[in-house]
């Protein structure tokens, strides 16, 4: 264990310091400044020696936390690496991204703040990039048998990564122009430079990985054709259909889903050149939606220059503390300040919004809102409470549907199940032989950790079925549920 009175001894949390915001508003760099060794080996010995160290439970990838906390403590940070890689295939992005139900889970929480774990995982692979210590892992043999993993984000890549290190020949398939998926186009610089998932990628090649990208299947091949070209297929696309707001005026010009809006602003700070870009520069902008997409769109709009930005969210504001419907260990609603919240804009609840107003020329210009009051369970707009708030640009983001199924065949189309994700047995096999659905094309919208740890055990689930037994770790099936989280 870490210093066995470390939380008698420190008893506050310690963070690095985000950069000030007039500073970090000016580009697109990650918001944190660079952290001290010493306040980090101080926060690693707060983990307790608690005999049932809850925060596995809180992680669905099951990370070793206790372990490499004692090991950052001690001073040990190339065994840290090797611990925390034992269990997490990508640490560099759940470490930046994750909203860390182990943190939520840990045991002296119940009565202190808990241990900065995401902090220091995120530290221990940073170190261990910098000093060359991520290094590749290809298989000592073949085994002859090919995978199609169809998708690049987090849960496509950590099944390819697992296949390949089993020793099968692996193939990831994007219909972007670039390997990475949700990570490469949906996260904004600002909480993930792209260099991170560049140094993940170099590494998943020298093991043998094979990207395709910029190739759809459905379109430039058919799925029929895949299935029958590998021994086995993974389905990785996500959950990507975005949930609409069919009310009056939707059609007007600047109208948009958030995930158009980042994508393309990802691919302007790529370098690319995007004809026509969705841009907040100059404008009043209206983003509806109070999660981590929506935050991502405050962030963006800031740093391109709106003259305002405001979000509203249908739903009551969260408390501050953890309600008491959510006790300890389970993930509470709480409210939270992220990074993009602290840069400007206002914040609304309870708000409804009723109609998008436009001028003569077919644009936005503003939005009708009521207060939202809840008649027989459902969330309505209360009536005489209307009021107009000006708008260029609206965003939409309150969440995903379900995965694409345009492009299926009826005879290669797995069966959905509910919420519209695509049905798969406890081995992640769907109802198509030999094809198997990992992350939130099965799970339905969720976390990338859930990301990270499906795609290892659908992996797993994969081996299997190639082979007739696996070595490898399966940390969830497809039933399970984290800790105070609802259903997927």
């Amino acid at each position: 264990m870490a210093d066995p009175k470390g939380f008698l001894k420190v008893t506050e949390r310690e963070l690095p310091a985000r950069r000030p915001v007039p500073v970090r508003i000016m580009d697109w760099k990650e918001v944190y400044e660079p952290g001290d060794k010493n306040v980090l080996r101080r926060q690693a010995g707060r983990c307790m020696d608690c005999g049932v160290p809850f925060c596995h439970s809180g992680c669905p990838l099951g990370n070793l936390i206790p372990e490499w906390n004692d090991l950052t403590w001690r001073g040990e940070d190339r065994a840290a690496i090797e611990r925390l890689h034992a269990t997490n295939n990508f640490p560099e992005f759940t470490g930046r991204l994750c909203p860390a139900p182990c943190e939520s889970a840990c045991v002296l929480g119940i009565n202190q703040p808990a241990v900065t774990i995401k902090q220091v995982e995120v530290s221990i692979i940073d170190e261990a990039f910098a000093k060359g210590w991520v290094e590749p892992q290809p298989p000592e043999r073949l085994t002859g048998k090919t995978v199609a993993v169809v998708g690049s984000g987090p849960a496509g890549l950590a099944a390819a990564q697992q296949l390949t290190r089993a020793g099968h020949t692996v193939a990831v398939f994007e219909r972007d122009d670039r390997i990475g998926g949700l990570l490469r186009y949906g996260i904004p610089d600002f909480k993930m430079e792209k260099s991170h998932l560049e140094s993940r990628l170099r590494q998943m090649q020298e093991e043998g990985t094979r990207f395709r990208a910029g190739v759809e299947i459905g379109t430039d091949i058919t799925w029929a054709d895949l299935r029958a070209r590998y021994d086995a297929v993974v389905l990785a696309t996500g959950s990507t259909v975005p949930r609409d707001l069919s009310i009056p005026g939707r059609d007007w010009d600047g109208v948009h889903f958030a995930m158009e809006y980042l994508v393309e602003s990802n691919r302007a700070g790529a370098g690319d050149i995007v004809p026509n870009q969705i841009s907040a520069a100059g404008k009043h902008v209206i983003v509806i939606g109070g999660g981590d997409t929506g935050a991502d769109c405050i962030g963006t709009a800031h740093r391109q220059g709106a003259l305002s930005v405001t979000n509203l969210a249908i739903g009551t504001q969260p408390g501050l503390e953890r309600p008491d419907h959510q006790p300890w260990p389970m993930m509470p609603t709480i409210f939270e300040v992220q990074s993009a919240h602290e840069e400007g804009g206002e914040r609304h609840y309870l708000a409804s919004t009723v109609e998008f107003l436009g001028n003569e020329a077919g644009e936005v210009r503003a939005l009708r809102v009521a207060e939202t009051e809840y008649l027989d369970g459902r969330r309505v707009p209360k009536s005489g409470t209307e009021r107009e708030i000006p708008a260029d640009l609206v965003l939409i983001a309150m969440g995903f549907t379900g995965p694409e199924t345009d492009t299926f065949t009826d005879e290669m189309r797995p069966q959905t199940a509910e919420r519209g994700a695509f049905h798969r047995a406890e081995s992640y096999e769907s109802t198509i032989p030999g094809v198997f659905v990992a992350g939130d094309a099965g799970r339905g919208q969720s976390l990338i950790v859930w990301a990270i740890a499906e795609g290892r055990a659908a992996a797993a689930g994969v081996d299997r079925f190639l082979m007739g037994e696996s070595v490898l770790p399966a940390p969830v099936r497809p039933s399970d549920v984290a800790i105070g989280l609802q259903p997927a």
